[in-house]
């Protein structure tokens, strides 16, 4: 594996099959240190699965290799932020519950000391989101509870932040602002990110590479060059060629030239 200062992970020939069934078919990825990878494809293109296998959570087959500051033989901390969060729209548990149930081990239950409480204040207040400490989870928006969730997959910082589907249920301001969030982390703490969605247009401006998968990958590069994939066109259907965030790719390549 290449050198790399933080952390990076390398998939090779993955392969997991439910029954006969292959779920993800020979996928190989290479995701590096303070690089966000966005990951897209139809429903039931694996797009969950691997980000799952890459938890350890389902048997594979092939090689997944991290490697920590140099070492191969470390195990990095992920985190990494769901599809789907269920609970009681109806609990009376709030922001401050759930984060700091999350950063100790100290039983929420028997109530949240000031120490304590100012640690939770501190993490939220990272991601935009110290106003919501007394609020109730059930009374978040999409875009309030992914930033919520966000904060915790982040404390402890880790080496490898995996997002599900983070513009579910998240209103176009508030999925502008979780990107922001998730570029900012990746520049200050130089972690890897794997970012699956759907959202074609709006994460193509955050993201360094573009990977379609449709149980193997079918497409990877550029955000511009894959989102004019004829692959990917016809996976997804000839509304891609309006995609508004297609105009603004050349400007941010532009930007890095003049920061260069």
């Amino acid at each position: 594996m290449e050198t790399c200062e933080h952390c990076c992970t390398k998939i090779d020939n993955l392969t997991v099959k439910f029954g006969d069934n292959a779920i993800l078919d020979n996928v190989n990825l290479h995701v590096n240190c303070g690089e966000v990878i966005g990951v897209v494809g139809p429903n039931g293109a694996g797009k969950t699965t691997l980000l799952r296998t890459i938890l350890g959570e389902i048997h594979y087959q092939g090689r997944i290799r991290f490697q920590i500051e140099g070492s191969v033989s470390k195990r990095p901390k992920i985190g990494y932020v769901p599809q789907k969060l269920q609970f009681d729209l109806s609990s009376p548990i709030s922001v401050a519950d759930i984060v700091a149930s999350a950063i100790s081990s100290h039983p929420v239950w028997i109530g949240i000391n000031h120490d304590l409480l100012e640690k939770v204040k501190s993490v939220l207040s990272l991601f935009s989101a110290e106003h919501l400490l007394k609020r109730r989870i059930g009374e978040l928006s999409g875009g309030e509870l992914q930033r919520v969730l966000l904060a915790i997959a982040m404390t402890p910082e880790p080496d490898l932040l995996l997002l599900d589907e983070p513009a579910s249920g998240v209103d176009v301001k508030g999925l502008s602002l979780f990107y922001q969030i998730v570029d900012d982390l990746r520049k200050k703490h130089d972690i890897a990110v794997i970012l699956v969605t759907h959202d074609l247009a709006g994460v193509s401006c955050y993201v360094d590479r573009l990977i379609l998968l449709n149980r193997s990958v079918i497409a990877e590069g550029e955000p511009k060059a894959v989102l004019s994939n004829e692959k990917l066109v016809k996976t997804f259907g000839p509304s891609l060629w309006n995609i508004s965030c297609l105009p603004n790719l050349a400007g941010k390549e532009d930007n890095k030239n003049d920061n260069h």
